[in-house]
């Protein structure tokens, strides 16, 4: 497996996926204190801190940012509904997603 990469969920994923994500380091934006912060302060303030990911539910994201400015790859969930039964589910296909060297930008996961 690549080595352990510093993740950072979004406010609308539950926060017991976390413990799901295990190897790597898993951060919330509330753990962080970055709560109503924007997306794009978001990304920045994530770039800054040297996380190698993001992890959201919204699915407008990639219309809203511009991934040439931000350099980070985002893991967008497609799902009916952000509960934690469901989008546990997509966690395999996550850390699949995550040992591969995952380009900036949007990825959807469903």
């Amino acid at each position: 497996m690549k080595k352990s990469l510093k993740l950072l969920l979004d406010e609308n994923l539950p926060k017991r996926l976390k413990d799901i994500l295990s190897p790597h380091s898993v951060f919330t934006v509330r753990d962080m204190g970055w709560n109503g912060i924007t997306n794009g302060a978001l990304l920045k303030l994530m770039i800054e801190n040297r996380f190698d990911a993001f992890l959201t539910f919204d699915k407008n994201l990639r219309y809203q940012q511009n991934f040439k400015k931000y350099q980070i790859p985002v893991i967008v969930f497609n799902a009916p509904d952000n509960s934690f039964h469901t989008l546990s589910g997509l966690t395999n296909v996550v850390l699949k997603l995550l040992e591969s060297e995952l380009p900036s930008g949007p990825h959807e996961v469903k």
